[in-house]
């Protein structure tokens, strides 16, 4: 943060002290009928999630990935559980099968996670908090996709977000590697997601097919928007132009989403990605960002089909807000 900048009263949600007596639990889906989403609206894991999303988002803002920032001993745990991810998809080659979409050598690696997804967040968990283990590493298993469907969407997405912000909250990782977080452990699970998305070819979870921003992601489209606001030359509108999107998206999230976006899809943008091409028509980064966010809580956070599957624990609890 440069000198003299103010911290914007975002959420404190990235350094909490836990309770000497915080009981660990395994989280559920308490989401059952389209009538429970208020209770998601009111709850303590819906602000603390929101919050979290946002501090990010502040974060970033006006940085590349490239930029200098602090990597701490948890952040390199949390790539090194990354790269195992990304190891195991080279050991689980895809299978001849019939159908092209939805190969079915990905719940093999599912069956891999499921199996040693304890152990693999004790490694970045310090023993004196192990007792968090069995309930923080249930969202990490919902970050990577349905094994049944052989299918991903936000909803994963989100629950890797929120195991993120579970680590927040247990204090493994603290306000100082909040750069880090999007920059190094997000930016390295993306890269994953793809490599699993183009392995397995996966499908889309309720894709909303041309109206939907993408097919797979949503946050960093909004952090990546974040890092391109006051862009000394780099516009909206740059985003649909190949050769801008070719030198830059090394530096910005954003246009390393468009990059994927154009390697997978055929035909013109317009057509195959239309809320991203009327996206390039917004004047400003910033109001770029300001949209997302929006429509991110729209289509995402506020939808039954996404939500029904997030699950709540002592860390993300579905208890209302308890205001100060």
């Amino acid at each position: 943060m440069a000198e003299g900048e103010r911290q914007p009263p975002a959420p404190d949600s990235l350094e909490e002290t836990l309770p000497a007596s915080q009981n660990f639990i395994i989280p559920k889906k308490e989401i059952h009928t389209v009538p429970d989403m208020g209770k998601w609206k009111r709850s303590q894991a819906y602000a603390d999630y929101i919050g979290f999303i946002l501090t990010l988002n502040e974060g970033v803002k006006g940085k590349k990935l490239t930029f200098e920032y602090k990597v701490s001993e948890a952040v390199e745990k949390l790539v090194a559980l990354l790269n195992t991810l990304d190891r195991w998809i080279d050991e689980t080659p895809p299978v001849d099968q019939p159908s092209r979409f939805g190969n079915k050598a990905y719940r093999t690696w599912y069956a891999k996670l499921d199996e040693e997804a304890e152990n693999l967040v004790a490694m970045v968990v310090p023993t004196h908090l192990a007792a968090a283990v069995p309930e923080v590493a249930v969202y990490l298993k919902e970050s990577v996709g349905n094994s049944t469907r052989i299918d991903y969407g936000t909803g994963h997405e989100a629950a890797f977000a929120a195991f993120l912000c579970c680590l927040c909250k247990i204090g493994v990782l603290r306000v100082d590697d909040q750069i880090a977080i999007v920059f190094k452990v997000f930016n390295r699970y993306l890269e994953v997601m793809r490599k699993l998305q183009k392995t397995y070819r996966m499908e889309p979870a309720g894709s909303q097919g041309v109206w939907g921003l993408d097919d797979f992601q949503f946050l960093p489209f909004i952090w990546g928007s974040s890092q391109l606001i006051d862009h000394p030359y780099l516009e909206p509108r740059h985003f649909v132009d190949e050769k801008a999107v070719n030198e830059n998206h090394k530096d910005y999230m954003f246009l390393e989403c468009i990059l994927f976006i154009t390697e997978m899809k055929t035909g013109p943008f317009a057509e195959h990605s239309n809320q991203l091409w009327n996206i390039s028509a917004v004047p400003s980064w910033s109001k770029v960002n300001q949209g997302l966010i929006r429509m991110y809580k729209a289509e995402c956070l506020e939808k039954f089909p996404v939500i029904q599957h997030f699950k709540f624990g002592s860390l993300l609890p579905i208890q209302p807000v308890t205001s100060c």
